[in-house]
């Protein structure tokens, strides 16, 4: 079994473009009755101060509170009724601003990740924040998890930080500030979510 070692939280970057930066090469961990299943993450997207596309844009409501704690918490909801998507928390409490994880790459537990998204291909495991979220069994029962100590989800160092090319481009799926460049991925990954020309 590969051992991580939880990320502190005085690590965070204290800019929320620079944490979903930082955050490209760290390992999601997901600890489940069966065992443990953690991948590598390969694509992040930020939603900062004053992002029409932020769903802490229009202040905080009962949905949104847990993206208004200190950075390194869990803010997890259920898009479009269907996907729960992960983001990590990234301002100081009462800004609400965070990193959405966008895609990993499977390390552990890849059995477990298999079984819970219904099929084989590693590459389709975790490529996308819905698939992610179904492969490590997210739901709204981990909102606001400190994830910088170990439990049901919490984020750590990996083997190697340094994942190689980080590009940036446009986020995906947004209609509002969609022209920001605030989406990080690993440049020739395959395991990157979205379009071919955004990732390039």
């Amino acid at each position: 079994m590969v051992i991580h070692r939880p990320l502190a939280r005085p690590e965070l970057p204290n800019d929320t473009a620079a944490l979903a930066r930082y955050l490209i090469g760290k390992v999601v961990v997901r600890e489940l009755p069966e065992g443990i299943a953690s991948g590598r993450i390969v694509e992040t997207e930020a939603y900062v101060v004053g992002d029409a596309a932020g769903h802490g844009y229009r202040g905080m409501t009962p949905r949104n509170r847990s993206l208004f704690l200190e950075p390194g918490h869990a803010y997890v909801y259920l898009a479009y009724g269907i996907s729960y998507m992960l983001n990590v928390s990234s301002d100081v409490p009462g800004i609400g601003t965070g990193v959405l994880i966008r895609a990993l790459e499977p390390l552990e537990g890849i059995a477990i990740m298999r079984l819970n998204r219904g099929i084989e291909r590693l590459r389709d495991l975790a490529r996308g924040p819905g698939r992610l979220a179904t492969a490590l069994r997210i739901d709204r029962s981990l909102d606001g998890l400190d994830l910088c100590q170990r439990g049901p989800l919490w984020l750590g160092h990996g083997d190697d930080d340094e994942p190689g090319e980080i590009g940036r481009s446009t986020r995906i799926g947004i209609s509002r500030d969609a022209s920001r460049l605030l989406r990080f991925y690993v440049r020739g990954s395959p395991f990157v979510s979205g379009p071919r020309s955004l990732n390039e």
